[in-house]
């Protein structure tokens, strides 16, 4: 018992020092139980045999995640989104797959193992493109939603791969390899073709007909007993039993799990279920991952690191081209065709899964499966680089072809106010001056939120807002006051000072991020500064307020006090603000102020309350309670 404790110990520690690190370097989660694997296995020894035990464990984390994937996929969803997802990504598949089982049979390896590699390879890195896409931002991209698809597909197509390997199977690895100690009960295996079939066709019906009808009684039943720990038994006892009912009729269990998981997705009990399968689903893979690495033979890898590395190279050039080919084919052009290129030319995770469903099934010799799964983890390994490709050249490329290297346009006319910066808070201040017959001349150096304004008939130019040519042609001597809107908070500073400094007699109001870019702003001469987020959050407070209970009238009155509590010491904190050495935010002085301060909100909120309202205002009283509350 002792050593399965020190080997748990271990594997968890391992898992909990790379993994962290990992993503702190920017190599997401899937990256680090390799190298945790690596480190713990080839490197200091500490793991041995038991992890080919281990490994068939924690691949029941796959058929948890393909659970969850299945649960995923409402129909309608599906249905909006079936040009990229079908066209995209199954044109993907096809096509990698082709190319890697082409490849393979060109080196000279039979067409069922060729086959089953180029499937290996088809897929790309869920947890990783879709991780690093969501650090970045770039998931609403039109880049990034096609990627999504393509990996939304490969996952689905997981399903039919898992079924269709163990038809691939070699009689020669089969005699030669034995019975891998995995043997298990089977209702099928003396059947007749007929009678098996009828048996596939009955266990399926059963999931589906069992989880729309069975299980929700089954979940009702379990949450009367109002115990949350055997709501989680259940859920890993359905899980577990689809799995061993696929495995009795000899088709994979992954299968059954993504069935069960798409008949549960519009279940009232789906977001428990997900809640309490991810953390096994997480822990089982990352095992999993832990298990691959460990099992990397480094003799291998220093026998064979040319082969490897030319292969990991030609899975990712390959891929690209495939993936570069059919962006272009379906118009994903410019930095987006190239977002979807790099992030999808890597192997994935479920290579893994497939590489060692291969080798059990008899369609992959294992010493070919090592070389394999060293060239799925470098071409993991080389994704952050992949993407580093995209932030570093490609994205500034076409920044600068699209931006830069474009002349500002010429503008036409002058007016009263300008504009700098029409992005989500610039394009309401326009519409708020053209509502008013105000003119203005709004500037931006993107040229769709240009694009943007001019569709709806607000004159607008291209060019950056902070070049000090562009504000003299655009009337800046004549202007009366000028809306400094910009995305990033240095450069507005910036052009703050250079406004002030130039044309002292200029109003100019500002958009702050924050209390301190706030501050900044103000030192640096801005005559109105407000905070994007400040009002609209006092509008909820307000309307919080009155889901408590408060009359509407009443908290108004109050979000105006608060309002009112803030001007008056605005001045207060910006001085203390000013005094704060070396750029600390939040030294203890105006910490101790700012609490002071918020005692005297919660005094004038008070006093607010209990003094006679204005003769304009008239007075709400509460409603007497009712005789049911008096009881």
């Amino acid at each position: 018992m002792t050593a399965y404790f020190v080997q748990a110990f271990i594997y968890l520690l391992a898992a909990v020092i790379a993994v962290p690190l990992a993503k702190r370097f920017g190599l997401g989660s899937v990256l680090g139980y390799l190298v945790a694997g690596v480190v713990i296995g080839p490197i200091l020894g500490l793991v041995g045999q038991e992890t080919n035990t281990i490994q068939h464990f924690a691949e029941f984390g796959v058929v948890m995640m393909l659970f969850l994937v299945g649960m995923e996929l409402d129909p309608k969803a599906l249905w909006a989104m079936r040009v990229r997802l079908l066209g995209l990504g199954g044109l993907q598949v096809v096509l990698t797959a082709a190319a890697g089982a082409a490849i393979a049979w060109w080196l000279g390896l039979v067409w069922q193992t060729s086959l089953a590699i180029g499937f290996i390879f088809a897929l790309s890195s869920t947890a990783i493109v879709l991780q690093t896409l969501n650090e970045k931002g770039l998931v609403k991209t039109e880049g990034g939603r096609s990627a999504f698809s393509v990996l939304l597909f490969q996952d689905i197509a997981v399903i039919p791969m898992l079924a269709l390997i163990p038809l691939l199977a070699l009689p020669e690895l089969m005699s030669a390899g034995g019975d891998d100690g995995h043997a298990s009960l089977s209702l099928v295996s003396s059947l007749p073709g007929w009678a098996h079939a009828l048996v596939v066709v009955a266990a399926i019906g059963s999931v589906v007909v069992g989880g729309y009808y069975l299980v929700p009684l089954l979940f009702r039943y379990v949450i009367g007993s109002g115990l949350r720990e055997v709501f989680t038994a259940t859920a890993l006892m359905l899980v577990i039993g689809i799995a061993a009912l696929m495995s009795l009729v000899n088709l994979s269990p992954a299968l059954g799990a993504f069935l069960a998981g798409v008949v549960l997705a519009n279940s009232e009990f789906k977001h428990e279920l997900e809640a309490n399968i991810e953390p096994f689903k997480g822990l089982l893979l990352g095992l999993f991952f832990i298990t691959v690495g460990a099992g990397i033979n480094f003799s291998v890898l220093a026998a064979e690191w040319g082969t490897i590395l030319s292969l990991g190279l030609a899975v990712i050039v390959v891929k690209g081209f495939v993936l570069l080919g059919l962006a272009l084919l379906f118009k994903v052009r410019g930095s987006n065709g190239w977002l979807f290129t790099l992030s999808l030319a890597q192997a994935g995770e479920f290579g893994f899964v497939l590489l060692t469903y291969s080798v059990q099934n008899s369609v992959i010799p294992a010493d070919i499966a090592q070389i394999l799964s060293l060239v799925v983890a470098l071409s993991m390994f080389l994704t952050p680089l992949l993407f580093i490709v995209y932030d570093r050249l490609v994205l500034p490329y076409y920044r600068t072809a699209s931006n830069d290297d474009r002349e500002a346009d010429t503008i036409e006319e002058e007016a009263p106010v300008i504009v700098a910066g029409v992005g989500r808070f610039g394009q309401i201040i326009c519409r708020l001056l053209r509502a008013n017959n105000i003119p203005i001349v709004a500037l931006d150096h993107e040229i769709e939120q240009i694009e943007n304004l001019r569709k709806i008939n607000i004159k607008s130019y291209f060019g950056d807002a902070t070049r000090s040519d562009l504000l003299e042609t655009a009337g800046i001597e004549n202007a009366r006051l000028i809306v400094i809107a910009i995305d990033d908070p240095d450069r507005a500073v910036q052009m703050v000072k250079h406004v002030k400094q130039f044309y002292p007699k200029l109003w100019v109001l500002a958009r702050a991020f924050d209390r301190g870019h706030g501050y900044r702003l103000r030192e640096a001469g801005a005559d109105d500064v407000v905070s994007e987020t400040y009002h609209s959050a006092l509008e909820l407070g307000g309307h919080a307020l009155t889901a408590m209970g408060v009359h509407p009238m009443r908290a108004k009155q109050m979000t105006w006090a608060f309002v009112q509590n803030e001007e008056a010491h605005e001045d207060e904190l910006f001085n203390v603000w000013k005094e704060i050495e070396q750029g600390i935010s939040f030294s203890p002085r105006y910490g101790e102020l700012f609490m002071k301060l918020e005692g005297a909100l919660n005094s004038a909120m008070q006093q607010d309350w209990n003094e006679p309202q204005r003769e304009d205002v008239p007075i709400w009283t509460p409603p007497a309670p009712s005789e049911d509350e008096n009881r």
